[in-house]
């Protein structure tokens, strides 16, 4: 990604003022707008605070963070490049836009912010949906929202670590909204599809910690991640067991086969969905009436 000081420097139709208030930029990043318009001034250029916080918007770096990054994106050192306290800096000012971000989107509290850990996770989430596990690493999630591999660390010990937060929370999000959705129903066959439109729909259209839950886990080939998970999983299963265990159907139903196979076909959808065909309750509806029609009783 070309930086915004970095495109700044290579614009010839700068003004001097402008000129000079992108050089601070980069030089002196925490200066505030009030402490950029007296420098100017001494130099003999004239400019108001507000006239330099225009300045910095126009090239988005209204924010101490913002310049702080854009340094960091210009120079082959990275975040070598900054000093501790700019880092620090850097890392607070990235974590308060994402909690402000969640506000904004409905993700997060008004009363209880969203934690650094749980920033973490959702960004964690998002990397191990886009783009796999073997191919996220710790650093990549730090980039992601702005700090430092080792505050990752702080809070997870590792990806393997990190990785079964993930569908841990995730599992435990779906469980909760399908308890919530069923719990007014009382027809066997209506609870089921319920419970499917909601698994369908949240690994299609949720947020990325609950996407993650329909993934298999079995796909990454990796054994001993698929046994720790598995006493959450379990107990994800346990809620389908029970709703298909009530339903009425021909004598002779293998319960478990038709509990697998429905959970089957619903977790592959994530790889086969394409948006404005049919919608994640449409497909979820589907599957439970052609099982419906194939296991009820005559």
């Amino acid at each position: 990604m070309t930086s915004a000081l970095a495109a700044a420097h290579d614009d010839s139709h700068l003004s001097s003022t402008e000129e000079e208030i992108l050089r601070l930029s980069r030089e002196e990043p925490e200066l505030g707008q009030a402490a950029v318009a007296e420098r100017l001034r001494r130099a003999g250029l004239t400019i108001s605070p507000s006239g330099v916080r225009y300045i910095w918007q126009k090239h988005g770096l209204e924010t101490t963070a913002k310049r702080l990054q854009a340094l960091v994106d210009a120079t082959p050192e990275g975040l070598a490049a900054l000093t501790d306290n700019q880092r620090e800096l850097l890392e607070r000012g990235t974590l308060s836009a994402q909690l402000a971000t969640s506000a904004g989107d409905g993700t997060g509290d008004k009363d209880e912010p969203l934690d650094r850990r749980q920033i973490i996770l959702n960004a964690a989430a998002e990397l191990f949906s886009e783009q796999g596990y073997d191919r996220s690493s710790i650093r990549d999630i730090a980039r992601k929202v702005g700090l430092l591999p080792g505050s990752v660390y702080h809070h997870f010990a590792s990806k393997d670590e990190l990785y079964l937060a993930v569908h841990r929370e995730g599992f435990q999000r779906v469980m909760s909204t399908i308890t919530t959705e069923i719990e007014a129903l009382s027809d066997p066959w209506e609870r089921l599809r319920r419970a499917c439109e909601v698994h369908v729909a949240q690994m299609i259209e949720g947020p990325a910690v609950e996407r993650i839950t329909g993934h298999n886990l079995a796909l990454i080939g990796n054994q001993e991640l698929l046994a720790k998970i598995q006493p959450a999983r379990e107990a994800y299963e346990q809620l389908f067991r029970e709703l298909v265990n009530a339903l009425p159907v021909a004598a002779g139903t293998d319960r478990s086969l038709l509990r697998l196979f429905l959970l089957g076909g619903m977790n592959w959808v994530y790889l086969w969905y394409r948006e404005g065909r049919r919608t994640p309750q449409q497909i979820a509806d589907a599957m439970v009436e052609m099982v419906r029609r194939g296991v009820a009783p005559s």
